[in-house]
């Protein structure tokens, strides 16, 4: 990497933007640059009463940032950054409890500001339930902190996705930290470090680490796009060269590592297509009909989901110096002669089958 990178942890309130950035650093060989918080005299108070220390708090939140993140340039000369905050959020929360002319005031200051301001190389952005949330912050247990009420971190956390959702002026790679613990176990940590490590060498602000596009690849690369290229040997071979490429991790362990978080992200989308199927059938839609619609919204994040995990499997395949389609034809195979006494229904238990396992 030519030049010296800026790195930003993001994310609601507890949920470790400050832990990683300090576990990161020298991985990265970067200086700190951490939010200052404590100082804002208004912090406490603004937790007692949010509507009357709404605009106070923020101001000096602003102002703060403002004049910490100065410093990210002269930072920069001499090395990596990783920040546990960004500049751009100090508008998430003040679209979340200022209101009226007082808002209005702080955007055109905020617009004044943050145009000088240096924008990071990639933002990680941290996510997790409200409840996992609420539970770290109880195990702080920061004195300001234990009015935290629970409706304002849900309305904060909603805040947060919808802000990421649509965030463009920097790349962002979402983490659910929901089952990870970066402090007590290494691989967790060491999985965040490689996924952040391959988003920076992909020069990508995709969430999903294979998502890529023809644009800007090699004629190597490029060769998965031509339909000749496109059997399941040639992709073992394509991923093969395109980890060499861009220097991705070839620890199997590693890899093994990031196929569960993708499972887990793959678990994400269909328990909300599940939700969505039984709100649709309360409403009174046909069973079929519920499935299909429920499916068709999550549609999108089912494709990359599932590309992600078939991406680590072909991966795995790789390292471990199985080819893939004719270990898969071998099982399917013993498959086609097997027997079992209960087929897997729709009644079933799922512990009856696993497909390409020990049932069909």
């Amino acid at each position: 990497m030519s030049k010296n990178l800026y790195i930003a942890i993001e994310g609601a309130i507890g949920v470790g933007k400050s832990t990683l950035a300090r576990l990161i650093q020298p991985e990265f060989k970067a200086k700190l640059l951490m939010e200052v918080f404590e100082e804002n005299p208004f912090l406490s108070k603004f937790y007692g009463d949010r509507q009357q220390y709404a605009f106070q708090t923020q101001i000096f939140f602003l102002l703060s940032r403002y004049r910490q993140q100065l410093a990210t340039p002269a930072l920069l000369e001499s090395g990596n950054v990783v920040g546990d905050y960004t500049f751009a959020k100090d508008r998430l929360f003040a679209h979340l409890n200022v209101h009226g002319d007082e808002l209005a005031l702080y955007d055109h200051l905020h617009d004044l500001l943050a145009e000088k301001l240096v924008r990071p190389d990639l933002i990680a952005y941290l996510k997790a339930d409200t409840d996992v949330l609420m539970e770290r912050i109880a195990i702080r247990d920061r004195s300001y902190e234990r009015n935290m009420d629970r409706e304002y971190m849900e309305a904060l956390n909603g805040a947060y996705e919808r802000f990421f959702a649509d965030y463009d002026l920097s790349p962002v790679l979402t983490i659910d930290t929901n089952r990870l613990n970066i402090v007590r176990n290494p691989e967790d940590l060491a999985l965040v470090v490689e996924r952040i490590r391959s988003v920076l060498q992909q020069g990508t602000h995709q969430r999903s680490l294979l998502e890529i596009s023809a644009e800007g690849l090699t004629e190597n690369s490029r060769a998965i796009f031509d339909g000749e290229h496109q059997s399941l040997p040639a992709l073992q071979r394509w991923h093969r060269a395109f980890d060499q490429e861009k220097g991705f991790s070839t620890d199997i362990f590693m890899n093994f590592f990031c196929l569960q978080q993708e499972i887990g992200e793959l678990a994400r989308e269909m328990t909300h297509a599940l939700r969505r199927r039984q709100m649709l059938e309360r409403d009174g839609m046909s069973a079929g009909q519920a499935l299909e619609s429920a499916l068709a919204e999550q549609q999108q994040g089912l494709r990359d989901e599932l590309s992600d995990c078939l991406a680590y499997i072909l991966k795995l395949a790789n390292y471990a110096g199985v080819d893939l389609e004719d270990a898969y034809l071998h099982k399917m195979r013993q498959n086609c002669d097997r027997t079992w006494d209960t087929m897997w229904t729709s009644g079933d238990s799922p512990n009856q089958a696993a497909a390409g396992g020990g049932a069909p």
